[in-house]
């Protein structure tokens, strides 16, 4: 059966990724192959009690609801060490970058859910070259296919590093995005696909995107070129939304880069951000990037706030950042289908943890649960869990143990 698996697997990676798109819209098979590989990263044998189950409870996909599953996840961030891992795989597997091994790990989470969205910190070369870290970014394209790989299925761009390689990066940025199947916000080639309202079709319910960063390291935007990121405003993010459900959009969410770094406790500015966001009836669900630590999971007026989701993929540890900087959430909303008036019916989280010097991130609960581990990784792997556990609060019950 495994190798029946495994042919299946380098099959489906061999197909275009429109036939892709079409294979994973099939709601069991998702289900079923996010259950399977689960079990087979944690070395779980039970269906009945091992953490593809508690996903699926926690995700609500154990009954035939109708609800949809959105996840969502921090920064990717790949610094120096992250692209050397990257090329050291990538040479294994007849290629310049592979960071496919970093991401297996999260790859039955994140393909499970009926939709994915990652937040990319960072420029992208369109053609390989270039290619960069700290302070002036710039990743090779093999991350955009990754995290396709992944199962992501759009990404978030406006972030302090967006204009790093200039509008010349921003174009390269999308153009690999889109030659990756990602959809995206945030950024923009032009005045016209800024003003067009990002919406996805997820099972028939229509999803508004809208993505900002709080600015661009101390530099302004090129004049007569406002288009090219977008920068948290108030007034405009509500207008926006209020555009996105013009498009046709009946539930939108808002994706900010925002936040004091290396702090878990949110700002006072966040949450009167929060607060004037979510009090619009436009806006359903705000998620956050850019502290590089996991922040707190609260609701406000009845509707919810992810403030920081941490770190995804980077080379930050303890030596040079924060305590949680190897921490991340990827975050899991069940939204139930209510006639015209979709809504968030719960919000749970699985913690992760980048692994050095593998890059691997880890879903704790799973990798608890792995025999193979070292005292001292589970240490850190248990540590790591319970950090994440006192930043996103009570207002999230923690996953089960595996």
């Amino acid at each position: 059966m495994t190798g029946d698996v495994l042919q299946l697997a380098r099959r489906r990676r061999a197909r275009p990724a429109g036939r892709r798109r079409r294979w994973r819209l099939t709601r069991r098979g998702r289900v079923v192959f996010g259950a399977f590989g689960v079990l087979l990263l944690a070395g779980v044998g039970s269906l009945v009690e091992g953490p593809a189950a508690e996903l699926a409870r926690a995700a609500g996909l154990a009954g035939d609801t109708g609800d949809l599953t959105l996840v969502a996840s921090g920064d990717v961030l790949p610094h120096g060490p992250v692209l050397r891992r990257a090329a050291d795989d990538g040479a294994r597997a007849g290629q310049r970058y592979d960071f496919r091994p970093m991401l297996a790990e999260l790859r039955p989470l994140v393909a499970g859910a009926d939709l994915a969205l990652c937040h990319l910190e960072v420029p992208l070369s369109r053609d390989g070259r270039a290619v960069a870290s700290w302070p002036s970014f710039n990743a090779p394209p093999e991350l955009a296919a990754a995290l396709r790989w992944a199962g992501y299925d759009a990404c978030s761009t406006a972030s302090n590093h967006a204009m790093d390689r200039g509008a010349g990066g921003v174009a390269a940025t999308l153009d690999v995005l889109d030659r990756a199947g990602l959809r995206h916000d945030g950024t923009a080639r032009g005045a016209a696909e800024a003003a067009a309202s990002t919406v996805v079709d997820v099972r028939g319910l229509r999803i508004g995107l809208l993505s900002y960063a709080y600015g661009l390291n101390g530099g302004p935007l090129p004049s007569g070129q406002p288009w090219l990121v977008n920068l948290i405003d108030p007034a405009r993010i509500v207008e926006d939304a209020r555009a996105a459900r013009r498009a046709g959009a009946r539930f939108v969410v808002v994706l900010l880069h925002w936040g004091q770094e290396n702090q878990a406790a949110p700002t006072s500015s966040q949450r009167e951000l929060a607060r004037r966001l979510l009090a619009a009836p436009e806006v359903d669900l705000i998620l956050g990037h850019h502290v590089h630590v996991v922040q707190p999971i609260e609701q406000v007026g009845g509707k919810w706030v992810a403030y920081g989701m941490g770190n995804s993929l980077s080379n930050q540890t303890p030596a040079c950042c924060a305590a949680g900087s190897q921490d991340g959430v990827l975050v899991q909303v069940t939204i139930a289908r209510d006639g015209d008036a979709p809504r968030v019916r719960a919000v749970r989280y699985v913690p992760t943890w980048v692994e050095h010097p593998t890059f691997r991130v880890r879903p704790v609960p799973a990798a608890l649960a792995d025999r193979s581990l070292t005292p001292q990784a589970r240490q850190a792997l248990a540590a790591s869990g319970d950090r994440t556990r006192q930043a996103v609060g009570p207002a999230v019950p923690p996953p089960a143990p595996s």
